[in-house]
């Protein structure tokens, strides 16, 4: 069997393992069973007890905790839990640095991946809306990446996977996420950080950050779906 026979099964392999619920079930089964061991073996120790243990692991808990996020976001594991619990065991700063760099890393990650697919497998695996994305990058580039990341008004998945097909570059698609995540990032780890405390002014000022981002969201996503509706001609029917 030649190398160019053999591409189109190994591509269905990687888009039916991505696409599966199982891989993202594994995933979370491992987190599941590696915290409720934790608790068995150590109790319930409050934030600062367990940030101090994490801290005396030197390098190794961030690092694994990268490469965990990463991996979660190329099976498209939904990271907003991942993000909070970073803030609780990290802290806000570093609880965003580490999100932000395992986000980045599995971004970049789903990118080659999709454009290692190539666009045929990359549309079975996200669906439709490619088109419409590819010519949004194209026109706009960096700042399309960024907008997409800070205002999401396409699935996570459709942007990591898709932008490996369209005109965008890696450069100006791994920095555009870096910056246009960072606000979201740094809000759901500062909720995860003083979730102990609801009434603290950090766990308020990043609730209503979370709103204000959800609120222009939505405000953008329909703007653009009116756009859209604009832009569709219409047809008279003559008798």
């Amino acid at each position: 069997m030649t190398d160019e026979s053999a591409r189109p099964e190994v591509t269905s392999r990687l888009v039916r393992i991505v696409g599966s619920p199982w891989p993202r079930l594994a995933f979370l089964v491992v987190l599941l069973t590696g915290a409720a061991t934790l608790l068995a073996t150590q109790g319930t120790p409050d934030v600062e007890t367990l940030r101090d243990r994490v801290a005396a692991t030197g390098a190794w808990a961030p690092l694994l905790y990268i490469a965990g996020y990463a991996l979660g976001t190329v099976l498209l594991v939904p990271g907003v839990l991942l993000t909070a619990a970073a803030g609780a065991l990290f802290g806000v700063v570093g609880g965003s640095v580490v999100v932000l760099v395992g986000a980045t890393t599995g971004a970049v990650a789903s990118f080659l991946l999709g454009r290692l697919l190539g666009r045929p497998a990359v549309e079975r695996l996200v669906g439709g809306r490619l088109y419409r994305l590819d010519q949004f990058l194209a026109r706009r580039g960096l700042i399309a990446v960024i907008g997409l990341r800070l205002v999401p008004l396409v699935p996570f998945a459709l942007l990591n996977y898709g932008s490996g097909v369209t005109a965008v570059r890696l450069r100006d698609y791994a920095l555009g996420s870096a910056i246009g995540m960072t606000p979201g990032i740094v809000a759901y780890t500062a909720v995860g950080g003083s979730l102990t405390d609801p009434t603290s002014p950090q766990f308020l000022v990043a609730v209503a950050a979370l709103a204000a981002l959800t609120l222009a969201g939505a405000v953008a996503a329909r703007r653009a779906r009116r756009r859209e509706s604009r832009a569709v001609p219409t047809v008279e029917v003559t008798s």
